[in-house]
């Protein structure tokens, strides 16, 4: 439960600070009076987004912080699961900068607003007006009815069965697209893939091959200029070598004069020496060098299929045609493992069916159960509240569809009167009558709900008197088992709360403040009193707010 709220630069509040008991606590003020603002700071405080337009002084942050007891309600889990420090009393602080930006933390961890809204569904619901619609959703039928058929583990259950199942028909889905795809393409991508690996690729070495080519495509022209070489190497009057040693000799006569000219010797010794194996390389390469036309058309046979297939596949390497192949391998592998997929996928279908079909119809046979204890304990709330002759219908469809809380489809119907026919809730009641049926279900779900805090705002609209007295008691009854806070204008439910809070508007000349103070008796006499008699107070209406608060 809520134990204690302050705020700080929000909306009309400057700074105010307000702690909470357990049990029934009631909230009245003047229209205007800022009511509406501290729901809307502990929405803040539950993950609700902010902006600038929150903030009282546009240059200063807005504080909201809020503190909850958690004893009770198991919750340990929930912290375990998001990484959050347990704490029994948990505090939960919303900062909204100069900025625009807001931040969050509990126990002074920081989280996104995600995962605070997911802590505060666990924490507080606070009813507004128009959450009366709330009646007219399925889901929220479902709710009502889950709550007091105690589905809750197995609609878990039935959820996470949902989920693999919807993934599985997803993945069948894409797999069957993706087999159509590969079917149309598969003749071609197999003589795609045997062209390839009949080109046997993979120990091939394009440059290598190229140049063997070169060479035997020009043999002759080699040999000539080899042989053209020797022949200026060798030459008995004009060869190189004979020019060379008759230099060598020439030096030798004139070594003995200077160490560069010996110097000379040695490096012309060396050149003579290294120009001698060249010239026995080239002559033993020019007879070896042979023509092969045989070798030369295999040669250019093969280096042709590789330029078309380069050329075809839009590629410049032999790597990357053997890539080609390896895709092509795959995609040709991969039909026959993509069937074995999809009926591998189609069994798990038919199994996740079969299981959904069980929960859905245990779901089914408790909320049948459900209906009528639900039913008896509205109309006996609704007499109370004055509609002794209002039915509420429930009827409850099985089919064959999966939806997200079961297989079931809803309907609420309503009766306000004896004789009347039945029609769609949302259709036939009227703004009064939603209210107290609204309140009768929450009554209802207080019973089985482990929420810690449910906050009405202004549910009472429209009813007075009698009828608002009943609404009182109804919410003082459910306090039994959880926190009830109530913002009321009327002076009946009022009277009913163990504390009385007062939200009022202070001017100070220079500017215009919200606040809240806790009522003591005098206090309380005095409020309840204006509730029932307007700005001038009788004394019939002191005496009865007196009656009003015994």
């Amino acid at each position: 439960m809520i134990t204690s709220l302050s705020i700080e630069n929000f909306a009309l509040i400057e700074k105010l600070s307000i702690e909470f008991s357990s049990g029934f606590s009631t909230i009245t003020g003047e229209t205007g009076a800022g009511k509406s603002i501290l729901l809307g700071a502990l929405e803040l405080v539950l993950g609700k987004r902010a902006d600038l337009s929150s903030l009282k002084n546009k240059d200063e942050k807005c504080i909201i912080e809020a503190t909850f007891q958690l004893k009770n309600y198991n919750l340990q889990s929930f912290f375990n699961d998001n990484d959050l420090d347990y704490e029994d009393e948990t505090i939960i602080r919303r900062e909204i900068l100069s900025s625009g930006k807001s931040r969050a933390f509990v126990n002074d961890t920081p989280v996104n607003l995600q995962e605070l809204q997911d802590l505060g569904n666990f924490l507080v619901d606070i009813h507004s007006q128009h959450q009366t619609q709330q009646l007219s959703d399925d889901s929220f039928q479902f709710q009502i009815i889950d709550s007091v058929a105690g589905n809750f583990e197995l609609l878990t259950n039935y959820q996470s069965v949902l989920k693999k199942f919807k993934t599985a028909k997803v993945e069948l889905q894409n797999k069957n697209e993706l087999l159509i795809s590969i079917s149309k393409e598969q003749d071609y991508n197999a003589f795609l893939l045997e062209e390839l690996v009949n080109a046997k690729l993979a120990d091939v070495d394009q440059n290598e091959l190229e140049v063997e080519y070169d060479k035997l495509n020009n043999v002759e022209f080699i040999k000539e200029n080899l042989q053209k070489i020797n022949a200026i190497a060798n030459d008995e009057h004009y060869g190189v070598v004979q020019n060379l040693k008759e230099i060598k000799s020439v030096l030798q006569k004139i070594v003995g004069f200077s160490k560069e000219y010996d110097l000379w010797l040695e490096r012309l010794q060396s050149v003579l020496i290294e120009f001698d194996d060249i010239e026995k390389e080239i002559t033993q390469h020019a007879d070896i060098l042979l023509s092969d036309p045989e070798r030369l058309e295999l040669l250019n046979q093969q280096l042709q299929l590789i330029y078309t297939l380069q050329k075809k596949h839009q590629v410049n390497t032999i790597e990357e045609l053997l890539q080609l192949q390896n895709e092509l391998e795959k995609k040709v592998v991969s039909l026959s493992n993509l069937e074995s997929d999809i009926i591998l996928l189609e069994n798990q279908i038919a199994e996740l069916n079969t299981e959904l079909s069980g929960f859905g119809q245990k779901i089914n046979q408790n909320r049948t159960k459900a209906i009528p204890i639900l039913l008896e304990k509205v109309k006996l709330i609704l007499s109370q509240l004055g509609m002794p002759n209002a039915q509420l219908k429930v009827e409850l469809t099985a089919t064959e569809n999966f939806f997200i809380n079961g297989s079931d489809e809803i309907l609420f119907l309503f009766s306000a009167n004896s004789g009347s026919d039945f029609g769609l809730l949302k259709k036939v009641a009227s703004g009064g009558e939603l209210s107290r049926i609204m309140l009768a279900i929450k009554s209802i779900l207080a019973q089985y709900s482990k929420l810690p805090t449910l906050i009405f705002d202004e549910i009472d609209t429209g009813v007075s008197g009698e009828i608002a007295d009943k609404m009182g008691e109804i919410m003082k009854q459910m306090s039994q088992n959880m926190q009830v806070i109530s913002i009321t204008h009327l002076p009946q439910i009022a009277a009913k709360g163990v504390e009385h809070y007062k939200v009022y508007k202070h001017d100070d000349g220079q500017q215009t403040s919200t606040q809240i103070v806790k009522l003591n008796y005098q206090e309380r006499v005095n409020e309840i009193a204006q509730m029932l008699s307007g700005s001038v107070v009788t004394e019939s209406a002191f005496n009865n707010a007196k009656e009003l608060l015994k």
